[in-house]
């Protein structure tokens, strides 16, 4: 039996899924007054990764890339000292 492919948009293991199933029950029943289960918290998860998890990934990724560039200058700038030195 083969495992469920996951889809493009779900990037969450099931230990973050599971964790974050648990804070949106927990979310509703504190903030709310309203008791939602497992699987609506599962659809909300859902709904929200396939509206915005493609976008938030490509922007932690832009993030990673700007920090990168920089730690490259700094090395670059580094480099160049040692070798003037």
């Amino acid at each position: 039996m083969s495992l469920p492919q996951k889809r493009k948009w779900d990037r969450l293991s099931e230990e973050q899924r599971h964790r974050l199933q648990d804070q949106l029950i927990s979310f509703y029943e504190e903030e709310r007054d309203e008791q939602i289960g497992v699987i609506a918290a599962g659809q909300l998860i859902d709904f929200f990764l396939q509206g915005m998890g493609s976008e938030l990934y490509d922007q932690g990724v832009k993030d990673a890339q700007v920090v990168m560039k920089k730690r490259m200058e700094d090395l670059d700038f580094d480099l160049d000292d040692l070798m003037n030195a």
